[in-house]
């Protein structure tokens, strides 16, 4: 596993989990809808977070009605929107300003047209930000910087950030990172060590402050990175969260059972 996870001896360690969705907990779709979720990954999420005492979270770029959607039942604490939308572990969601609800309309709007010529071109609208996916016609990638660089022209509380063939509209102030420091303020987070897995640009925040506060960013796939350790791809993802939940349920030491799956790298020494 990892030095860093496995430095807590015998005891379990005292662990906030932290992860995104897209590319991280299930592999990229060709479009939003298309992504399979595995059959017993809602179970899993739902176990660990016990493991862990509810300490798990998903942040994400995606709506946390998405989320919802293609993890049920599992209701988890979610960050969505990159933090625009977030639900603490008690089920209390955090009110976006309608000015935000409506700039991003107002995004969106202006970008519907580069859409309607363009049926490649997959535009998502959420409550308080706009993503807009090229994947299918990576070639449009220039054009719709510049639409979208027009598009929050006129709305300077918005900024934009790249992705994986995707181009997001986001309310200034808010991030992954943003949104992981807002969880390790409540409970059942707050006093633990955050964990963050993540693949994308966007990820970088959340690696940021999760190693700002003591904790380890787990990077997926190659890449330039601030996350101090880097993992192959999803189905390892899943391994560590199984490696983690052991932990947590074992009477052998952390370090013992962190030897037997050592699928973590550190990020100076694999790229």
């Amino acid at each position: 596993m990892s030095e860093p996870i496995a430095q807590s001896g015998g005891a379990a360690p005292m662990l906030a989990i932290f992860t995104d969705f897209d590319g991280t907990l299930v592999e990229i779709a060709q479009t939003p809808d298309a992504v399979e979720v595995h059959p017993g990954l809602p179970e899993q999420l739902d176990r660990v977070a016990r493991d862990f005492g509810h300490a798990l979270a998903v942040i994400t770029g995606r709506e946390i009605a998405d989320i919802d959607r293609f993890l049920a039942p599992a209701h988890l604490p979610v960050a969505g929107a990159h933090g625009a939308q977030r639900r603490r572990a008690d089920g209390t969601l955090i009110e976006l300003d309608t000015e935000i609800i409506s700039a991003a309309q107002a995004i969106a709007s202006a970008i519907a047209p580069l859409v309607a010529e363009h049926s490649d071109l997959i535009l998502e609208p959420k409550d308080g930000a706009v993503a807009l996916h090229y994947r299918q016609a990576p070639y449009l990638e220039e054009e719709c910087l510049l639409a979208m660089q027009d598009a929050i022209s006129d709305h300077a509380e918005f900024t934009l950030v790249p992705g994986k063939m995707v181009i997001e509209a986001r309310p200034a102030g808010f991030d992954k990172g943003s949104a992981l420091r807002a969880f390790m303020q409540e409970e059942p987070f707050v006093g633990r060590t955050p964990i963050f897995i993540g693949d994308d640009k966007t990820d970088e925040d959340a690696f940021r402050v999760a190693q700002e506060l003591g904790g380890i960013g787990i990077k997926l796939g190659p890449g330039r990175t601030v996350a101090q350790m880097r993992i192959a791809d999803v189905a390892s993802v899943h391994a560590l969260l199984e490696g983690l939940a052991e932990i947590a349920n074992s009477s052998r030491p952390a370090a013992a059972i962190a030897g037997d799956a050592p699928i973590l790298a550190d990020t100076t020494t694999a790229h």
